[in-house]
């Protein structure tokens, strides 16, 4: 198993509308997604683009606000109401090769595998394996951009 580039960092909000504000106000941000809902997720979505590098493929942002009361991410922000970092998520080629492989390491997995905001398969690894930080694990998107949304 071969990890990939980082794909995104997840960004718990509790107003999509009032960070795209600010990551277009305050830090220059031009290439910011529209926002759409993940009802099977219990999340709204939005992509900021940053590029890096010179072929532009550049990290993303992912600003995620709760749908209602049942989402994860309210728990998330009922712990911490402004909001903040919740997942990193790396690139993987083949998405089941990678949930086996670490399930052979014995690394717990929460939930299935499961459709993301990319539109591809993904998973995500417990915390407390993986140094206190949510993982999630997205086979690498092969549409024209290589992982925008």
């Amino acid at each position: 198993m071969k990890l990939g580039r980082l794909n995104h960092i997840g960004v718990a909000t509790p107003s999509i509308a009032a960070s795209i504000l600010h990551f277009h106000d305050m830090m220059g941000a031009t290439d910011i997604s529209e926002p759409f809902d993940m009802p099977e997720q219990g999340v709204k979505v939005c992509f900021v683009n940053t590029p890096t590098g010179s072929d532009m493929n550049g990290t993303q942002i992912e600003l995620i606000e709760p749908l209602d009361e049942n989402s994860p991410i309210h728990g998330f922000l009922a712990k911490n109401p402004q909001g903040g970092q919740h997942h990193v998520c790396f690139e993987v080629e083949d998405i089941s090769e990678a949930r086996a492989w670490f399930e052979g390491q014995d690394k717990r997995i929460l939930g299935p595998t499961r459709i993301g905001a990319h539109g591809t398969p993904i998973f995500f690894l417990h915390p407390k394996d993986m140094m206190g930080q949510l993982t999630e694990i997205m086979e690498t998107p092969r549409g024209e951009d290589g992982g925008g949304h």
